[in-house]
């Protein structure tokens, strides 16, 4: 069945005797299983298509991370407001060496993956903002948008730049720095994007509650379990954009060298001077916290609807379990009835053959006993299915047993006596 085989290095391997005899040899008795093969086969394609699978990940991943010449589409506009450019290509070394940044500061916003943690980076020149649908550069005197990879949400980008155009133009004696009015067109547009969905969210888990109060079947479990999903999923985005601002604002060194107007002209900060920019920033955080309790309420209530679906499902069940209890019940009283009716209806003498009113006795006994027979199981049924905190031999043995005791703290709302408390 195996044969021992030297190889050229002198150690010797064992193989199947199939493969290691001749043609002069005999054919060897041992055969493998009929689907032994066949399963092989299988094993080794699926194993095969895991590899493609795997190297088709790698090469996805390994895309978003090309050398420094990689291409990207901005939109940049100047210190006036003004578009300079329209989704124009720049390479990422460019960028880098204009604005003065590494080549991993760009790494959130050069992916093609879209991210899921927003990040605010503070640099000495320059703020990388990395928020849901905006990935921006802002400066003391530029704004760099960068295209976000796989967004079709044309409008959204379309009404942000027009306001973050029309933000960076309104110059006047109280305005805020530039790169403060750019901020807030960002943070506005994030926040705007976090109530539609919110309110769009609401509006259809709150139409899906009110149809489970008329009618519960399947295809509507099936739209709470998205709705569900789809909101824990909105709940997480909203909370890791508040998690980024008030990372922000716990570091008084972030929000100094975020004064790139101040920096930039050369004037000097207090460390702990930063009032405009912290109000700025707390305002948004209270605003996307407002929208993280509501989508908490909102969960809240689809729980508690889950909950209240399966009770009065269980209690549905458990109805139509009692019916067949009762049917079975019903059936073994009638059995019973058939059961006497049946000993006096075999063929031999019982000397009741010619009483004129024995047919009339036997009926009327044999319907009583069925009678008394279901009576008493479903009795015993209704006793059983009668639930409270706790059981009746319990609740008997408890009265029976228990007796009043004098507390261990006197009770100012009791009088004590020489027998003790009354």
């Amino acid at each position: 069945m195996f044969a021992a085989v030297f190889l050229e290095t002198g150690t010797p391997t064992v193989v199947h005797s199939s493969t290691a005899r001749t043609d002069n040899q005999a054919p060897c008795l041992y055969q493998d299983p009929p689907g032994v093969m066949e399963s092989f086969r299988e094993k080794q394609l699926s194993t095969n298509e895991e590899e493609i699978a795997k190297a088709a990940i790698l090469e996805k991943v390994m895309k978003s991370r090309l050398p420094a010449d990689l291409m990207l589409r901005c939109t940049i506009l100047d210190d006036q407001g003004t578009v300079k450019n329209i989704s124009g290509q720049f390479k990422r070394s460019d960028l880098c060496n204009d604005h003065r940044l590494n080549p991993r500061d760009l790494r959130k916003i050069d992916s093609r993956v879209p991210n899921l943690v927003p990040t605010i980076l503070i640099r000495k020149e320059a703020i990388l903002i990395n928020i849901l649908h905006i990935r921006a550069l802002v400066k003391a005197d530029t704004v760099v948008l960068f295209d976000t990879y796989g967004s079709n949400d044309s409008r959204l980008h379309s009404v942000f730049l027009y306001h973050l155009e029309h933000n960076l133009k309104a110059r006047g004696s109280g305005a805020s720095p530039y790169e403060f009015r750019a901020i807030e067109s960002i943070l506005l547009s994030v926040l705007s994007a976090l109530e539609a969905e919110m309110v769009f969210i609401r509006n259809l888990v709150g139409g899906l509650l009110a149809e489970l109060e008329d009618d519960i079947n399947h295809d509507k479990f099936k739209r709470l379990l998205h709705y569900s999903r789809r909101l824990a999923s909105f709940k997480n985005r909203a909370t890791l954009v508040q998690e980024a601002l008030e990372e922000v604002l716990e570091q008084d060194e972030d929000l100094n060298a975020m004064y790139l107007t101040d920096k930039k002209k050369g004037v000097f900060r207090d460390m702990h001077e930063h009032d405009e920019l912290e109000n700025l920033l707390e305002f948004f955080a209270k605003q996307v916290e407002e929208i993280v309790n509501e989508a908490e309420n909102i969960e809240t209530n689809v729980q508690s609807t889950q909950e209240i679906v399966e009770l009065i499902l269980d209690s549905n069940r458990n109805a139509l379990l009692a019916l067949d209890l009762k049917v079975s019940i019903g059936t073994m009283g009638l059995g019973t009835g058939a059961l006497v009716a049946g000993l006096f209806g075999m063929n031999l003498q019982s000397h009741m053959e010619d009483m004129p009113y024995a047919f009339l006795a036997m009926s009327i006994g044999s319907t009583a006993i069925a009678g008394l027979v279901a009576w008493a199981g479903l009795w015993r049924l209704a006793k059983i299915r009668k639930v409270g905190l706790t059981n009746s031999h319990s609740s008997k043995r408890g009265v029976s047993e228990l007796k009043p005791r004098g507390p261990w703290i006197p009770l100012p709302l009791r009088r004590r006596s020489s027998d003790g408390w009354l």
